[in-house]
């Protein structure tokens, strides 16, 4: 499955980055794809640069193309099935800053209190 789900990440990235002409669609990074173990599906985190708005309407660009892109799926891979896809927003960069500006907050509070 892990080989499916980079080869379906690779062509998507590529398709969204130069073939999308739909101008709600911003700067785009596909950074994970999980199909489902029949292939009949595939959720695609993308991360989006820009406000809560813009993300918004990257990923209504993004579903509003789902057939362009599944059609590139289809004529790249080859493969017995192409899968429905599911555009999801990728918050792990969010999350991340949050826990490290979490950690930063505690290990300023020990700082202090060792002083």
């Amino acid at each position: 499955m892990r080989r499916v789900d980079e080869a379906v990440r690779e062509v998507l990235g590529d398709a969204v980055n130069q073939s999308l002409k739909d101008p709600r669609v911003g700067f785009v990074t596909v950074t994970d794809v999980r199909t489902s173990a029949d292939l009949r599906h595939a959720r695609v985190f993308v991360s989006v640069f820009g406000t809560e708005a813009e993300q918004a309407a990257t990923l209504e660009g993004l579903a509003s193309a789902h057939g362009i892109l599944q059609a590139r799926l289809a004529r790249e891979l080859r493969m017995k099935r192409t899968p429905t896809l599911e555009f999801e927003l990728d918050d792990t960069a969010v999350r991340a800053a949050r826990l490290e500006a979490l950690i930063e907050d505690v290990t300023v509070v020990t700082e202090d209190e060792d002083s």
